[in-house]
């Protein structure tokens, strides 16, 4: 169940429970000539305005759940197109340990009710626009939480949906294989720079109004990657091994428990040491066979080394 609300001539289709995870806010743009939806969620149980298109902000499933309701051409970054295509490609996105893929399937197909294959899904690129008559829908590249994630500008209208840039207290999401800490910072850049009257995201926060409040709740939420990093750099004040700063936890709580949370703490554990090491904040002093070191180079880390290591502090 949803309820609309409007912004111009844009409706955001708001989950009951306010966009909270499972759920989300499907986005309506529509135009004199056409009718655009973004990010079908999983509060809806059918096409409720007959859509011209549908854009996809990123391949991930509580993005897509609602897809199986709608017959019009389907969109999504060329990055993401082809996991938004194939679950199999969708869950190989997320570097699950591969005893869980099978209870990840499980999840995506019982709960998001995410068919195999989908065919037919296009990918664009930054700056594609869909001419819906006296309304465009612009594509923003916005990479960080996933590689192809996405927002949308609308205008006339003067609305920016950011997706998954979503300003939760619980804070950027990055845990995915093609996730980039350094994009996801200059995506949240480059949001912060675009001048809309009302800012859209799929999940609580809804919609934001004016640029000062958007910028002052995009910076605290920016920030927590940096408490994340802080919280991190405080836990390698003695030296800790890959596993143990995953075990630790810089994303979920610890009585958290999903067939994805060590994939995603394994991931942005790998990015902020990653991250870290370049700026000569920790350095790598120990690797499995290969005997003691004081440093590691930057290819080293890309490779995977990173989680043969034990890091502390520079």
């Amino acid at each position: 169940m949803y309820t609309v609300n409007r912004f111009g001539a844009v409706d955001v289709l708001t989950a009951g429970n306010g966009g909270v995870v499972p759920y989300g806010n499907t986005v309506v743009v529509r135009g004199s000539d056409a009718v655009l939806v973004i990010d079908p969620s999983l509060a809806l149980d059918d096409d409720p305005v007959g859509a011209d298109a549908v854009m996809i902000s990123h391949a991930h499933e509580d993005h897509i759940a609602g897809l199986r309701h709608f017959t019009a051409d389907t969109f999504a970054h060329r990055h993401d197109a082809a996991a938004v295509g194939s679950l199999d490609t969708l869950i190989a996105g997320y570097g699950l340990d591969p005893d869980l893929r099978d209870a990840m399937t499980t999840v995506m197909t019982d709960d998001y009710h995410l068919p195999a294959v989908r065919d037919g899904v296009v990918g664009v690129t930054d700056g594609h626009t869909f001419d819906l008559g006296d309304q465009t829908a612009t594509v923003i590249h916005l990479p960080g939480h996933t590689a192809g994630h996405c927002g949308v500008l609308i205008e006339p209208a003067g609305f920016l949906y950011v997706a998954d840039i979503d300003l939760t207290s619980f804070g950027p999401m990055y845990g995915d294989l093609g996730s980039s800490l350094d994009d996801f910072f200059a995506s949240i850049d480059r949001v912060g720079e675009i001048d809309a009257r009302w800012y859209g995201t799929f999940h609580h926060k809804g919609v934001v109004s004016g640029r000062s409040e958007f910028g002052n709740r995009l910076a605290t939420y920016r920030h927590r990657i940096l408490e994340r990093e802080e919280r991190l750099l405080e836990f390698l004040r003695q030296p800790r091994t890959f596993d143990e700063i995953v075990a630790h936890r810089l994303v979920y709580r610890p009585h958290v428990e999903a067939p994805w949370v060590r994939s995603v703490e394994r991931r942005t554990v790998q990015l902020h040491l990653e991250r870290l090491h370049a700026a000569g904040a920790v350095i790598a002093i120990g690797g499995g066979q290969t005997g003691l070191h004081t440093g590691v180079d930057q290819a080293d880390t890309r490779s995977g080394a990173v989680s043969t290591m034990s890091w502390v502090i520079a």
